[in-house]
C-alpha cells in the first residue's frame, strides 16, 4: 500500500464513521447500526475532515501515472466539500429526494431484506432517529438564525414525508411479529415515530414562515452546485439553448418512430394506444418487480462475452420495490464486501393497479448493464487499478455516473436491442426527451431565464414552477400528473443534478468520437468501453482530460 492508498482507505473510513447513511449508500460496510449526527457538531467534524485530509493530500507522494489521477479526483471531491461548506449550503440543505431525511429513512429501508433483513441493526437504527433528528432541528435553527433556509416548497415536501417515514417504521414492526426484539422495535418505532411528528412541525410551524417563497437559487448557488454534481464548469447559457436544440432533434425523431407504429396519428394517440395495449401493461408491483428482474438477467446473458465482460459477481442485480412512493428509481452498487448485491429501487406509486411498460426497457438498461450495473459494479471489483475511495466514491460524481447510464440507454440502440418499436419510442420520450426538457427547465428555473423566442411555449416570459409543470406535461413522454409534480420539484430541490444526465451523456459522446478519430480503423468499442471504466468515477472536466491522454 503506498501513501496515497493508505491515505484514501483512511479517509474513507473516517468517511463512514462520521456519515453512516452516506456510508449506507455507498456500499461501505461496518456501520450498520449507525446514523449520521447532523447536529451542528456533525457537521462541523465532517468539515474538520474534508480540510484535514486535503492538507494531507497535498503533503502525500504521488507515484505514476493512476495514482496521479487518483490524487485528482480525491483532490476535486474534497475542495467541492469543502466549497459547498464554506458557501453555507451543507448545514441548511431540505429537499424533497436526497436531503438528511431521506438519507435517514434510506439507511433503515437498506437494512429491509425481507428474511435476511438484520433486526438488531434495523431496531439500533430506528433507536437512533430521535437524536439525528433533534440535531438536525438545532442545524437548521441555526441556519435560519443566520438567514438561510431551503424554499418553502421543500421544507413542506420534507414535513409530509415525517408521516410517510412513520408509516413505514409501523410497516416493520407489524412484519417483524413478535419474535425476542419485539419490545425494542416496538420501544424503538414509538419514540421514533413522535419524534418524526416533533420534526415535521418543526418543519411546518417554525422554519416554514421563515423560508423563501422564491424556488430559484440563482446563478452563483447553482453554479457551485453544477460543479458538485458534475464537476465541471459550463457555459450556462450555452447550455440552456444546446437543452432547446436537442430536444427538438429528439422529438422529431419520436414523430418519425411513432409513425411506424401508428401512420397518421398524434403522438397523443401513439402513446394512449401503447398505454391502454396489455402487453405493455403489468398487474401489481411484484409481479411488475419480477419483470424488471428478468428484463436485467437477458441483458446480463446478452451482453457478457459479446459487447462487454462481465464478471460473474455481477451477474446477478436485485430489483426491488421500495415501501415509501417518494424514492423514485435509482441504483444502489455493491456494498465493496459484497454482502449486499447491486439493486436497482424502482418506485411504484401507493395504489398503482397496473404498470405501463413500454418505456421500461431503457431505464433497466440505464440501471442495470450496461449502464449503472456495470459501470459501478466494475468499479467496486477494481482493485488492481483503484484505490477504496475510487472505488466507493461513484454517488459523488453523478455526471460521470448518469452520464454513463444515459449513454447506456442509446448504445442499446445502436447495437441493436430495441426490437420492438414501442421499446425504442420509450427510450427517446422516457429517457431522451425527458432529459434534454430537464436541462432546459433545471437551469432555466434556478436562473429565471427568458423563453427563447420560437419555441412556441410563452415566448418572452420568464420560468416558474407553473410554467416548468406545463411545460413538463407537453415534453415527458407518457407520464402523468404525479411524476410531473415529482420531476419539477425535484429539479427545484436539487439545482444542477438533473441536468447531469444529458450533460454528461454529451460528453461521454464527444469523447468517443474524439477517439474514434484519433485511433482510426483501430477504434475498438469495447476497448474503449474497457479503458474509459478502468478511470473510475470522476468529474466531467476530468473525464475529458483522462480521455484525452
Amino acid at each position: 500500500m503506498t501513501a496515497l492508498d493508505d491515505l484514501a482507505d483512511r479517509y474513507v473510513e473516517d468517511f463512514a464513521g462520521h456519515d453512516p447513511c452516506r456510508a449506507a449508500m455507498m456500499g461501505i460496510a461496518g456501520y450498520e447500526g449507525r446514523l449520521t449526527d447532523y447536529g451542528p457538531g456533525g457537521f462541523a467534524a465532517r468539515d474538520e475532515l474534508t480540510r484535514r485530509t486535503l492538507a494531507e493530500l497535498g503533503a502525500t507522494p504521488v507515484e505514476g501515472e493512476a495514482e496521479r489521477v487518483a490524487a485528482a479526483v480525491l483532490r476535486e471531491r474534497l475542495e467541492v466539500e469543502l466549497a459547498l461548506s464554506e458557501a453555507g449550503v451543507l448545514d441548511a440543505s431540505l429537499n424533497g429526494l436526497d436531503g438528511p431525511l431521506q438519507r435517514l429513512r434510506q439507511a433503515i429501508e437498506l437494512l429491509d431484506q425481507g428474511p435476511a433483513t438484520p433486526w438488531a441493526d434495523v431496531c439500533a437504527r430506528i433507536g437512533a432517529l430521535p437524536a439525528s433528528l433533534a440535531g438536525l432541528t438545532e442545524t437548521l435553527g441555526l441556519a435560519r438564525r443566520d438567514g438561510r433556509v431551503a424554499a418553502v416548497r421543500q421544507v413542506g415536501i420534507c414535513a409530509r414525508q415525517c408521516e410517510q417515514t412513520a408509516g413505514y417504521l409501523s410497516m416493520l414492526v407489524r412484519r417483524y411479529g413478535d419474535g425476542p426484539l419485539h419490545r425494542d422495535l416496538d420501544r424503538a418505532v414509538r419514540s421514533a415515530t413522535e419524534a418524526l411528528g416533533a420534526f415535521g412541525g418543526f418543519l411546518a410551524g417554525e422554519l416554514a414562515p421563515h423560508a423563501p417563497r422564491r424556488d430559484g437559487v440563482g446563478r452563483d448557488r447553482y453554479t457551485l452546485q453544477v460543479r458538485n454534481f458534475l464537476g465541471t464548469c459550463l457555459d450556462l447559457e450555452e447550455t440552456y439553448a444546446w437543452g432547446w436544440q436537442e430536444l427538438a432533434r429528439i422529438e422529431s425523431e419520436m414523430r418519425t418512430t411513432a409513425a411506424s407504429l401508428a401512420p397518421g396519428e398524434p403522438m397523443e394517440a401513439v402513446f394512449a394506444a401503447l398505454d391502454a395495449d396489455p402487453a405493455h401493461r403489468i398487474t401489481g408491483a411484484e409481479d411488475f418487480r419480477d419483470w424488471i428482474q428478468e428484463l436485467a438477467d437477458e441483458a446480463i446473458a446478452a451482453l457478457d462475452g459479446v459487447h462487454f465482460d462481465i464478471p460473474d459477481e455481477l451477474r446477478r442485480i436485485e430489483c426491488r420495490i421500495p415501501p415509501t412512493d417518494s424514492g423514485g428509481i435509482y441504483y444502489l452498487a455493491p456494498a465493496e464486501d459484497l454482502s449486499r448485491p447491486g439493486q436497482v429501487w424502482w418506485t411504484v406509486p401507493v395504489g398503482t393497479e397496473e404498470v405501463v411498460t413500454w418505456s421500461v426497457p431503457a431505464t433497466m438498461f440505464h440501471e442495470g448493464v450496461p449502464g449503472h450495473h456495470l459501470q459501478l459494479g466494475m468499479t467496486v471489483l477494481n482493485t488492481a487499478k483503484l484505490n477504496r475511495f475510487q472505488r466507493v466514491s461513484a454517488e459523488l460524481f453523478p455526471g460521470h455516473c448518469e452520464g454513463w447510464g444515459l449513454y447506456a440507454e442509446r448504445l442499446m440502440a445502436e447495437l441493436g436491442y430495441y426490437a420492438d418499436p414501442a421499446h425504442y419510442l420509450g427510450m427517446l420520450a422516457g429517457g431522451q426527451q425527458l432529459r434534454a426538457a430537464r436541462v432546459i427547465l433545471d437551469i432555466g428555473l434556478h436562473l429565471e431565464l427568458e423563453i427563447p423566442k420560437g419555441t412556441g411555449f410563452h415566448e418572452g416570459e420568464r420560468w416558474n414552477r407553473d410554467l416548468g409543470a406545463e411545460f413538463l406535461s407537453r415534453h415527458c413522454g407518457p407520464e402523468g400528473e404525479f411524476f410531473v409534480n415529482f420531476e419539477i420539484d425535484r429539479y427545484l430541490g436539487l439545482p444542477g443534478q438533473a441536468i447531469a444526465y444529458k450533460v454528461g451523456e454529451r460528453v461521454w459522446l464527444e469523447e468517443r468520437e474524439a477517439a474514434r478519430r484519433r485511433q482510426g480503423a483501430a477504434f475498438d468499442l469495447r476497448a474503449f468501453h474497457r479503458d474509459a471504466l478502468d478511470l473510475g468515477p470522476m468529474g466531467l472536466d476530468l473525464l475529458r482530460a483522462e480521455l484525452a491522454r
